[in-house]
């Protein structure tokens, strides 16, 4: 993880699927969950849903919040 995929997180959209136009960091645990099971795409969209995944499975979406803030 690079510090800066943290900002990411709440600035980079989905780019495809069920939740396109939706923030990383809004996506619901359950479609994070799908990715851990089924295979994170390549390049940075999935090591940016890996991280999220990783995230939102230990409870800590609540440290994104200051990052929304800016």
């Amino acid at each position: 993880m690079k510090p800066e995929d943290l900002q990411l997180l709440v600035t980079r959209e989905m780019p495809f699927g069920k939740y396109k136009g939706r923030l990383i960091a809004d996506l619901p645990g359950n479609y994070l969950t799908w990715f851990a099971r089924e295979g994170f795409p390549d390049g940075e969209i999935g090591r940016l849903l890996a991280l999220m995944h990783e995230i939102d499975h230990n409870g800590l979406s609540s440290l994104l919040e200051p990052l929304r803030r800016r």
